[in-house]
């Protein structure tokens, strides 16, 4: 059994270790928890047995518009349905806080995911390499 649960309190080592299993990186501790404060309109946490195995946030600019970032499943809890789960979560949440739009960018392997199992639709954008 999966909980969600929007704006959990976030363990900076814990959502770090989950964040590199999902993208098959290396754990390096991140300050999660004062940027989501900051920067993040929500988040949503996937939680089985109170063990985190899935994550996103949403970011917004105050107005309209609000952005998926960094969902994440661990990679043993994958292929269940939890990330689509974690998105209609978050895009419920972005609802709920008046935004018009829900945008995300993703690399072309996870068009499926996104555009067919959480309902986006392909729009051209741009990118700018900053680093």
């Amino acid at each position: 059994m999966i909980d969600l649960v929007v704006k959990f309190p976030v363990d900076d080592h814990v959502l770090s270790e989950l964040h590199a299993a999902a993208f098959e990186g290396e754990p390096e501790v991140q300050p999660w928890a004062e940027r989501l404060e900051r920067w993040a309109l929500t988040w949503v946490g996937a939680f089985s047995n109170h063990r985190l195995v899935g994550f996103v946030q949403v970011c917004w600019d105050g107005g309209a518009h609000a952005f998926v970032l960094d969902t994440a499943v661990h990679p043993e809890f994958g292929r269940r349905g939890i990330g689509q789960q974690l998105v209609a979560a978050a895009a419920s949440e972005a609802r709920q806080a008046g935004c018009e739009w829900l945008h995300v960018d993703f690399e072309p392997h996870l068009a499926a995911f996104y555009l067919d199992a959480c309902g986006f639709r392909p729009t051209q954008a741009g990118l700018l390499k900053l680093r």
